[in-house]
C-alpha cells in the first residue's frame, strides 16, 4: 500500500488538530487499532468506552441505580479521575484492568443509555479532543466529533468479536465462557443499537471496515493509506 506498513510508524506526521474517529460494536478491535494508529501518527488515543466503564464502575460501587443517582455519583467521582492516553487514573492509580470486567461492561451499557450521562460526558470528550486525537467509541463520528477529518467504522462477525473478548479476558487472568461472552455481546449490540440517545451507528461519511478476517496491522495500514491519500498525514 502507498501508506507503507505499521512497522514504519515513526515516519508519519498528522496535520494540526487532526481528529480521527473510530466507531464500532464491542469486540470489533477498535481499541487496539486506535492505539496503534495513534502511535503511527503521533496523536494521543482516547478510549471513550473506558470513560463510560468508569461511570458504570462507580455506579456499581455506590449502588446508584437510577439516572439521578448516577449523575450524583459522577459529580463525586469525576473530580478524582484523570482520563489520559494510558487509561483512567484515580488518585494516580491506573484502574483500567478493573474496568475491563464483564459486569462493568454491562453497567457501562446501562449508564450510557441515560441522556444526562451522555450529555455531561460529551463536553468532557470534546474538550480533550480539541487539540487532535484518535478517539474510539460507538458514537464518535456521529455525535462526539461530527467534524472529525477522518472517520472509520469497524465491525466483525459476532463470533469473532466474542472470541477476541474471551482472549482478552484470558490474558487478564479472568475466568470466562466463550458462549456466555457471545450472548453478552449480542445483548449489548441490541442495547447499543436501540437506545434512544446516541445509538451505535455509522456516520454517513465514515468508511466501514470489516476486520473479521483481517490482521490488526492490515487494518491500520488501510487507514494510513486512506489518510495519506486525503493529505491528512504525510511522511515526516
Amino acid at each position: 500500500m502507498c501508506a507503507g506498513t505499521v512497522n514504519e510508524m515513526s515516519a508519519w506526521k498528522a496535520i494540526s488538530g487532526l481528529q480521527i474517529a473510530i466507531d464500532g460494536p464491542s469486540g470489533s478491535g477498535k481499541g487496539t487499532i486506535a492505539k496503534m494508529l495513534a502511535e503511527a501518527v503521533g496523536l494521543p488515543v482516547l478510549d471513550t468506552g473506558l470513560l463510560y466503564r468508569f461511570i458504570g464502575y462507580c455506579s456499581m460501587q455506590q449502588g446508584a441505580d437510577d439516572e439521578a443517582a448516577v449523575l450524583a455519583c459522577m459529580d463525586a467521582s469525576l473530580g478524582d479521575m484523570q482520563w489520559k492516553p494510558g487509561g483512567i487514573f484515580v488518585n494516580g492509580e491506573n484502574i483500567g484492568n478493573r474496568l475491563r470486567q464483564q459486569d462493568v461492561a454491562a453497567a457501562a451499557s446501562r449508564v450510557a443509555a441515560m441522556p444526562g450521562v451522555r450529555s455531561r460526558l460529551l463536553h468532557v470528550q470534546q474538550d480533550i479532543a480539541a487539540n487532535g486525537c484518535v478517539m474510539d467509541g460507538r458514537d464518535i463520528g456521529s455525535v462526539v466529533l461530527p467534524g472529525a477529518q477522518a472517520k472509520f467504522f469497524l465491525t466483525a462477525s459476532l463470533r469473532e468479536r466474542a472470541r477476541r473478548r474471551w482472549s482478552q479476558l484470558q490474558g487478564l487472568g479472568a475466568e470466562a465462557s466463550l458462549d456466555a461472552i457471545l450472548n453478552e455481546i449480542r445483548d449489548r449490540d441490541t442495547q447499543d443499537a436501540e437506545r434512544t440517545h446516541s445509538p451505535l451507528q455509522q456516520a454517513g461519511d465514515a468508511l466501514s471496515i470489516d476486520s473479521t478476517t483481517m490482521r490488526i496491522d492490515e487494518v491500520v495500514d488501510r487507514m494510513l493509506s486512506i489518510m495519506e491519500r486525503r493529505e491528512l498525514i504525510s511522511k515526516a
